[in-house]
């Protein structure tokens, strides 16, 4: 605060000497830099900072004409605040700015202020603080007078720094903290900035300071490893390279660099010497190997070229540091398994950068090239670059593709300068890039470095499917940046070639194909990243490529409509265009309108993300008519991308309405476009009322997260709401411009009170997510306080929802208690004391909510100890502990009130009462669950059985309802038990996240450390190991982890030793209790045991050595691999089985990552003995294990979904990191060879990882190579599970271009007639040959020519596929071989193999194998691998007599074969052949009468009918050709379908396809006569599309609608039949429910009918056919109906009945009675559906309906008026008192009643108009006591009642029918 008392006191002097002068001006400068120092954000610091600099540039001139006196109080202030701001450069600068000009004139009074202020630093002692430090660094490297000041006190200095480093590394303050960090760095600025002052210290005899030797010394020391933080000991290396820099000559440094290294290998130095200083070797600590990294680090970061180059003294030959001493270390760093690859590789870099900066003089050295082909140095160096080029830590991929790259370089330079045309290495790399799989990340970065010195030509030339490889990688995450810098590289390099249309016809032939198919894809990931990082590099590149793709997507299906708008989107981006074209518009206004969500949000992105400051009147509407019918879109990533698209739109409008208010954006003509601010506001205006309607309660999740995503796009935007911690998106400086002008004209007003209801009812909500984003918009953006007529009732329902037993409405609780402590004041405390029935003491709000909450909390402890059943369901704890945890870790005011002096004693006498209560109640609730109360239930350990919880529950329960016998025994657990159970769980995970937040929070503040004592820090731990040891329950578990991690992070991290004690006797006593006997199981009674090793670690500094986890690995492999006793109980947990366990939850922890891979090997070694062990625990707890230990070492596998295809570590790559693991695995497989007498249980595990790894480069050194005869030798194993796997490991072990000569040596080892050996050998060695000819995903197979001599070997063994071969196994894996080889095997063998499949499939009967005696093991697959080979090559030759032979396979005796061509009909992977599917289609329309009546085998009937639809529903002739076939029997076959569905009651998969095939056969032709047949179809589609069916049945009835739903509307409008119009209205409606279905799938095949029914009920897929989002095909079903059947009778009671009938008043009673709550509610069967938002869609409709038909409603109206007027009565009624607030605001969050009351006034509007067209008289008719007019008078006066209390919208003329539905979109 030493620059507050300055400011102050130098305003005083200034004020003092009167406002004339330069006082004035000084007193504003002061004013500025007080409010520099206050601000928080740096743009307000950077504001008054430069405010200032302006007031100093005006006063020094003023300033230079008074004397000394006059000055030296500004001076001194200034300095003062520049010495605070130390820890920032650039107001560290600034500040310096402002001094000069202050002291022009008065040079020497500054000199001396400087000079006091830096000789003050550290005034009581000899060691420097940390802002001592942070204050020598900033005036050494910023401050010129600071350099002078140091000058001339170097002495001084020195001796400060020496104490402080001494200090520092002693371990006095935190190792982990910045101060050691400071203190080397200031060393090091020393020795850069003042290379000349240091120098003569250091090289002079007579200048020699024993200061700065100390500080050598020390910083030899840090280096060494006495630094525990690993940042400190590389700035050391730093400061001791640059200390060398000092040097007067180069080899005086290079001499002592080399004392350096040989002082730390240890090699003979005796001492370092540097100059006149010395250091002995016994002051080194132990060394470990990083002291090198540091080193060398530092001297090829800084060092001076010439000490790097000059001749090493003493060398026989001409050795230098760079290349003799530091490349060895550099090999020797890159092979070292450590916790800093980043560092290694970075030095690898730099010391190819200091050698490509200083070739000449190392040629000079040399006398020659450095790099030659047979050179040690080039074959060292490309090794190494080889063998870590798919290093997998995070950082590394960077420097090697720089290392790649530079070495190139140099290799260039080199040949250029000794004039060396050869160059052999880049045909080396390139061969070796190019034999690399496509999977390897490696491949590409050598590639994309040869490709300026080879040409393109040449690198495509040598791997002709590159193209296909990178459109492959830009589908996998991790390859797509080097895949697209290939493309970018051979591009630019093919430019370079040509020009114009030279350019794009090059460019065309190789990569048109490449980008088409990429944008045109189905994955999002490769979409989007085609048209992200290669598209736009393209275009701007080429710009004809633009026309050359856009003739690639003129289609209308989804896939060029997804590619024309991004490629639209780059177009307008890269050009500049802002206007759309009219055919743009019209097609982007289709693309809006898509199914496929990627098309939604590429258009809106291009609609969206303009150049421009405004939205032309096209663009606008068409965002009016967009974001509607998109608010309920079911995913996430949407969501995301909306928002995110929205934000961009409201920015633009944002600065372009202010640019017009300020009349400074010309660029448009006035009328033109939303920039316009009136045209903008009125834009915002609509998107505010669009949200906020949307977040009603009755809205599902999807439209409620959506509206709260745009509302928080709005309120970021449109408001002046400033936010400190965000460094972007800040409100314009001129915002409160265009607020005003908003407001004028009575919008933006996002603050009122309908708004604020509106989020207050989202508190309430059931989930977590839009409670909290609704929490965090209250918080950040309304006022600073409720209005004090919402907070009596908030704070009512927030204490209500505490006590809630359901979890979420106890959240719910927490968040509203949170939020009002953010918004409350004075009146919110008077309430809190008045319900506590005490005087209100204290003012400060924070404390009295958290004395409140607590004194809640332990009014619920004394219930529960007294009855838990009743406090279970009245007071369950948890809600007020998610409260506490909430107000006490979320709310910033709190942590601010918790360091104020005043408050102190205050909480920390609540915080240690917090953690007692804490203790109490875990000791409570986990002694009840275990029998036992008090103290003795802390004495056992472990967790009770579920048989114990059980009966201590029942116990509870019996003591709770006050009765002596226990209720008989039910399967299903009671309300009561369920009710105990979630809140003993609920609580105690409650208990470990508040302690473990507060722990966390408290500890890491600095005016807030004191709060948590030491005796409430041991208790929180007790309560930690209580809950993880005697807990079972895995949620609770998880909580308390999360919270128990925290707690350990905060207390190993503290500088406290005692603290830091406290985890690791935590750890110690675990680690006992894992050894030691004991009486019962741990590990598998209480999961949470192993938690408590993981947590600890885990809480270590990530940054240095972590000592714990070593220590806790070697203990747990030291304790597993101990001998079992020999009689073990199989009841308890060996020790052996439980170390297991921990390390494998130490394994799977995310928080240790890289930390436990250099243990990996001993652990992969302990997992294998252990799955060789006799105790069946111990090799479950080893497979466990070693699953564990694959993922970590071999990464997370992507799921497909994702759009990875491949992935993976290449087989050399794994070995170079994990070389001792690779012996590891050797060792095993070499020990598993057949012919021993026992098996290896390991072996199969062994296996499993080999094949998930990737093959590697064509190497014959490569390490892999060592496994191939191992794994080929396993193909004799006995165990066909060894053999198949075996066959899969050998991929990764054999590259592609080996794979020929291996198959050609396996087929020449399969034996001639009667020669087999061994059939397990003869079946490997086939499983051996399919593996390796089968290509991986992305890859193509092996050239048919290389193949040739393989194909020919086995035409010498065809008797394999013979019955002569006994084995059906052995000859379906040949067949599957020669499968595989079509391109390859001679036409003539290929026929005889067809006639010998097709002779044994012939001859095969049921029941016997001809020429067998009995049925053989393996017949079945057989069978079936022949009958798909049959398929396979019907497909490829697309032969009609084998076409006739497999359509005859369908009619085959034996059931395998049938269903192995019906299964191969419906495989995804199977090749396609136009006239075969024909030909099985008409087989199967042919069969399909018999096969319905002989339906026995529902499989065969199930798999028959899908095999029908699959080869029907996409074909647009199959209609004529089921005619043709079934020769008028379809309708029997539909019949026959039916009576399956009515009468036999088939399962769900079987009753989907039944109910498919029936549609499609229903389309062939019904006549007048089958209307019954069509009725029952259609009651069918009701029973399978209803919410309560299955998810595949609702399916099913979906993609009915589009094959005889689109028939039966198709009919009734192009004929005359009436009695079908009925049936079309059913169909419509039961469209109408799918488009609102839950599942996504369901709604996506429904919406794609109503895209066929808009399209014109064509057939699927027509021409043209744009298939449209659901929301727009539920509009178009409505205008369907209005247009074609709007006259009909029945056409207004069919959507009738989409209009529920509630019962409001039940409802309203229910809310307001005060009955207990219940634990579970009953879930909805579709909670997607939204019926309010129906009604409101349907109610336009309706209204026209009547228009056309009023008779029609008269019987709803007679039924349905009466109760609609008592309703309307009852609303008045209820909500026009004083006594509805009672409830009102629980009711602004019932989603019931919200959804009734919108029905009510839904229906209340249809009564009004339909008694307006009926005329009065009908009313009194009808039963109604009133008229049209005083019905909508009384509806107004309801709806007015209703927006009062933000239960409804306010009043308002009805909008256009065409708007009123699109204002909310379903389905």
């Amino acid at each position: 605060m030493g620059a507050e008392r300055e400011a102050r006191a130098c305003a005083a002097f200034y004020g003092d000497a009167g406002r004339c002068g330069p006082g004035r001006a000084a007193l504003r400068c002061v004013r500025c830099l007080r409010q520099f120092a206050g601000s928080t954000a740096k743009r307000c610091r950077d504001e008054h900072l430069e405010e200032a600099l302006q007031l100093a540039q005006a006063l020094g001139k003023e300033l230079q004409a008074l004397g000394e006196a006059e000055v030296r109080p500004l001076l001194r202030c200034v300095l003062a605040f520049q010495l605070e701001a130390a820890g920032s450069s650039s107001a560290f600068q600034k500040l310096e700015q402002i001094v000069t000009q202050l002291a022009v004139g008065q040079e020497a009074v500054l000199v001396q202020e400087v000079g006091t202020l830096l000789a003050g630093l550290a005034p009581h002692g000899e060691v420097l603080s940390p802002e001592d430090l942070q204050a020598v660094c900033m005036f050494i490297e910023e401050s010129r007078l600071g350099r002078h000041h140091w000058q001339q006190n170097m002495a001084p200095l020195l001796q400060r720094l020496a104490h402080t480093l001494s200090y520092v590394l002693q371990g006095q303050p935190a190792p982990s903290g910045t101060w050691g960090c400071l203190a080397v760095k200031a060393c090091l600025q020393l020795f850069q900035v003042m290379p000349k002052d240091v120098a003569p210290l250091v090289w002079s005899a007579a200048a020699k300071n024993e200061a700065l030797q100390r500080i050598l010394g020390l910083l030899l020391e840090a280096v060494a490893g006495k630094a525990l933080s690993k940042d400190v000991r590389l700035l050391a290396g730093t400061a001791l390279s640059m200390l060398l820099n000092t040097a007067p000559q180069p080899e005086s440094g290079a001499r002592a660099a080399l004392t350096l290294f040989q002082l730390m290998d240890r090699a003979g130095a005796e001492e370092l010497r540097v100059g006149e200083l010395a250091v002995e070797a016994h002051s080194i600590p132990e060394l470990d190997g990083l002291e090198r990294l540091a080193l060398s680090r530092g001297l090829l970061t800084c060092c001076r070229a010439d000490i790097l180059c000059c001749r090493l003294e003493g060398s026989t030959c001409q050795a230098c540091l760079l290349l003799d001493v530091l490349f060895p270390i550099v090999c020797t760093l890159s092979k070292e398994q450590k916790d800093c690859h980043y560092h290694c590789f970075q030095v690898l870099v730099l010391w190819l950068r200091r050698v490509q900066e200083n070739l000449p003089e190392l040629w000079h050295l040399r006398g020659g090239r450095l790099l030659a082909e047979d050179a040690k140095l080039l074959q060292k160096l490309t090794q190494l670059v080889w063998d870590n080029a798919e290093a997998p830590v995070e950082g590394v991929s960077e420097f090697i593709q720089s290392s790649f790259r530079v070495l190139l370089e140099i290799y260039h330079l080199e040949c250029q300068h000794f004039e060396d045309q050869e160059r052999p290495l880049y045909q080396q790399m390139l061969q070796r890039a190019v034999s690399m799989p496509w999977q390897i990340k490696a491949r590409y970065v050598p590639l994309c470095a040869l490709v300026p010195y080879v040409g393109s030509q040449q690198v495509l030339d040598a791997c002709p499917m590159l193209p296909q490889h990178l459109l492959s990688c830009l589908a996998t995450n991790h390859l797509c940046p080097t895949a697209t810098e290939l493309y970018r590289a051979l591009v630019r390099q093919q430019c370079s070639q040509g020009q114009g249309d030279v350019q794009a016809e090059l460019w065309a032939q190789h990569w048109l194909p490449l980008l088409s198919r990429a944008l045109r894809s189905p994955l999002p990931i490769l979409h989007s990243n085609a048209a992200n990082h290669l598209l736009p590099w393209t275009l701007r590149q080429l710009p004809a490529a633009g026309t050359l793709l856009a003739a690639q997507f003129s289609g209308a299906d989804t896939a060029a409509l997804r590619a024309w708008v991004s490629l639209l989107r780059v177009q307008r981006s890269t050009a500049g265009v802002t206007l759309l074209r009219a055919e743009e518009a019209a097609r982007l206004q289709a693309c809006l309108r898509a199914r496929e969500e990627g098309v939604r949000l590429a258009a809106l992105g291009l609609l969206c993300g303009g150049p421009g400051h405004s939205l032309a009147g096209t663009e606008e509407r068409l965002l009016r008519e967009f974001l509607p019918l998109n608010l309920n879109c079911h995913t996430s990533a949407f969501r995301q991308l909306l928002q995110a698209a929205l934000r961009k739109v409201l920015g633009r409008l944002r600065d372009g309405a202010l640019a017009r208010l300020r009349g400074k954006d010309p660029r448009e003509p006035r009328g033109e476009g939303v920039g316009q601010p009136a045209r903008a506001v009125d834009f915002v205006e609509w998107l505010l009322q669009l949200c906020i309607s949307s977040l009603t309660p009755w809205a599902n999740y999807q439209r409620k997260k959506t509206a709260l995503l745009l509302l928080t796009a709005i309120l970021e935007t449109c408001t002046d709401t400033w936010s400190p911690e965000r460094k972007k998106g800040q409100p314009p400086r001129t915002m409160a411009t265009l607020l005003g002008h908003a407001r004028q004209s009575g919008c933006w007003d996002f603050f009122s009170r309908p708004n604020l209801l509106a989020l207050l009812g989202c508190l309430q909500d059931s989930t977590n997510e839009i409670r909290d984003t609704a929490s965090e918009l209250l918080v950040r953006y309304f006022p600073a306080a409720f209005p004090e007529t919402l907070t009596p009732a908030l704070l009512r329902l927030a204490q209500d929802a505490l006590s809630s037993p359901r979890v979420q409405e106890a959240e719910a609780g927490a968040v509203l208690m949170k939020t009002v402590l953010h918004k409350s004041d004075s009146s919110t405390l008077k309430l809190l004391a008045l319900e506590a029935k005490t005087a209100q003491t204290l003012t400060n709000r924070s404390l009295y909510f958290a004395q409140h909450l607590l004194r809640v909390l332990q009014a619920q402890l004394a219930t529960a100890q007294q009855n838990l059943l009743q406090a279970a369901a009245a007071a369950p704890m948890h809600g007020v502990l998610a409260a506490l945890r909430r107000c006490l870790l979320q709310v910033p005011e709190v942590i601010t009130c918790m360091q104020t002096a005043e408050s102190a004693q205050a909480w920390q006498e609540l915080l240690s009462s917090l953690v007692d209560t804490a203790r109490d109640i875990t000791s409570l609730l986990l002694g009840a669950l275990q029998s036992q109360q008090g103290p003795e239930a802390e004495q056992q350990v472990a967790a009770p059985s579920f048989a114990d919880m059980g009966n201590a529950i029942g116990s509870l329960i019996m003591l709770g309802k006050g009765q002596r016998e226990e209720e008989e025994d039910s399967v299903l657990l009671s309300e009561e038990h369920s009710l105990i159970l979630t809140c003993c769980w609920v609580s105690v995970k409650e208990v470990g996240l508040l302690l473990g937040g507060l722990a966390e929070l408290l500890l890491s503040s600095p005016g807030a450390k004191h709060l948590l004592q030491l005796t409430s820090l041991q208790t929180a731990a007790t309560v930690f190991q209580e809950i993880l040891l005697r807990c079972r329950h895995w949620g609770a578990v998880e909580g308390c982890s999360m919270g128990f991690t925290k707690f350990c992070a905060a207390l190993l991290n503290h500088p406290n030793t005692e603290l830091q004690a406290i985890p690791q006797t935590i750890l110690d006593q675990g680690l006992e209790a894992l050894s030691g006997p004991r009486s019962s199981s741990i590990t598998r009674r209480a999961a949470g045991f192993p938690m408590l090793f993981l947590c600890i670690v885990s809480g270590e500094n990530p940054a240095q050595a972590r000592p714990l986890l070593t220590r806790c690995i070697q203990t747990l492999l030291a304790l597993a691999t101990m001998a079992l006793p020999q009689d073990w109980d199989q009841t308890l947990d060996l020790p052996q089985v439980c170390a297991l366990h921990v390390l494998q939850t130490l394994v799977r922890g995310a928080g240790l990552g890289a930390a436990l891979l250099r243990h990996a090997t001993p652990m992969v070694a302990l997992a294998l003995r252990g799955l060789s062990s006799p105790c069946w625990a111990m090799r479950n707890a080893a497979i466990q294990l070693f699953s564990a230990l694959t993922t970590r070492l071999l990464g997370q596998k992507q799921s497909s979904t994702e759009g990875c295809l491949v992935e993976g570590l290449s087989l050399p790559a794994f070995l170079g990191q994990h070389p001792q693991l690779g012996a590891v695995l050797l060792a095993e497989l070499e020990a598993a060879v057949p012919g021993g007498p026992h098996l290896r249980p390991a072996l199969h595990a062994v296996l499993t990882l080999l094949a998930q790894l990737q093959p590697g480069p064509d190497d014959p050194s490569s390490p892999s190579t060592h496994f191939l005869e191992p794994l080929l030798e396993l193909a004799g194993s006995p165990i066909y599970a060894v053999r198949a796997m075996a066959a899969k490991a050998l991929i990764p072990v054999v590259p592609p271009p080996q794979r020929p000569a291996l198959l050609l040596q396996l087929a020449q080892q399969l034996p001639a007639p009667g020669g087999v050996l061994s059939h397990n050998a003869l079946h490997g060695r086939l499983l051996q040959m399919k593996a390796l000819l089968a290509p991986n995903p992305g890859t193509a197979r092996l050239p048919a020519e290389a193949l040739h001599p393989v194909a020919l070997q086995l035409e010498a063994r065809s008797w394999l596929l013979s019955p002569a071969q006994r084995c059906p196994l052995v000859r379906a894996a040949f067949l599957q071989v020669l499968t595989l080889l079509p391109a390859s095997l001679s036409p003539g063998f290929t026929q005889s193999i067809w006639d010998a499949v097709s002779a044994e499939l012939g001859g095969l009967t049921l029941g016997r194998e001809p020429g067998c005696a009995e049925l053989q093991v393996g017949a079945a697959v057989l069978h079936q691998t022949m009958a798909r080979f049959a398929c396979s090559e019907a497909a490829r030759l697309a032969d009609s007599k084998r076409i006739h032979t497999v359509c005859s396979l369908l009619q085959h005796p034996h059931p395998d074969v049938r269903l192995a061509v019906l299964s191969w009909v419906t495989d995804g992977k199977r090749a396609e052949c136009e006239e075969l599917e024909r030909a099985l289609r008409l087989t199967l329309l042919e069969n399909l009468q018999s096969v319905l009546q002989d339906r026995g085998n529902k499989e065969f009937l199930r798999l028959y009918l899908e095999a029908l639809v699959h080869l029907c529903r996409d074909c647009p002739s199959w209609s004529q050709e089921a005619s043709q076939k079934l020769q008028g029997s379809a309708l029997a076959c539909v019949e026959t379908l039916l009576l399956v569905m009515e009468m036999e009651r088939p399962g769900p998969e079987l009753l989907s396809q039944a109910l498919c095939a029936a549609s499609l056969l229903l389309t062939v032709g019904f006549g007048d006569e089958d209307a019954l047949l069509v009725q029952r179809w259609c009651m069918m589609l009701e029973a399978c599309g209803r919410p309560v069916a299955d998810e595949v049945l609702r399916l099913a009835a979906a993609c009915s609608l589009q094959t005889a739903g689109t028939e039966v509307l198709r009919r009734c409008r192009g004929a005359a039949c009436p009695w079908l119009i009925p049936m079309a209205l059913r169909v419509i409606n039961m469209s109408i429910h799918l488009l609102q279905d839950e599942d996504p799938d369901v709604r996506h095949e429904a919406a794609g009918f109503a895209s066929l029914v808009q399209h014109g009920l064509g057939q699927p897929g027509g021409d043209g056919c744009i298939f449209v989002q659901g929301n727009v095909g539920l509009l178009s079903l409505l205008q369907l109906l209005l247009d074609e059947f709007g006259h009909h009778p029945e056409t207004f009671g069919s959507l009738l009945q989409h209009l529920p009938q509630p019962n409001l008043r039940a409802i309203v009673e229910d809310l307001e009675a005060d009955t207990p709550h219940s634990l579970y509610k009953e879930d909805e069967p579709n909670v997607f559906a939204e019926p309010a938002a129906l009604a409101q869609q349907l109610l336009p409709f309706l209204v026209q309906l009547l228009e056309k038909a009023p008779s029609s409603a008269l019987h709803w109206l007679q039924a349905a008026g009466p109760s609609v007027l008592q309703d309307l009565h009852y609303c008045q009624q209820q909500w026009s008192h004083e006594s509805a607030t009672r409830c009102w605001m629980k009711a602004l969050g019932c989603a019931v009643l919200r959804a009734a009351l919108a029905v009510l006034l839904v229906r209340a509007q249809l009564v009004a108009h339909a008694l307006r067209l009926l005329g009065e008289e009908h009313g009194a008719v009808l039963g109604l006591d009133c008229g049209a007019q005083e019905l909508e008078q009384e509806l107004v006066l309801v709806q007015g009642l209703l927006a009062q209390h933000g239960l409804g919208s306010a009043p308002q003329q009805s909008p256009a029918p065409a708007e009123q539905g699109e204002a909310h979109g379903d389905g």
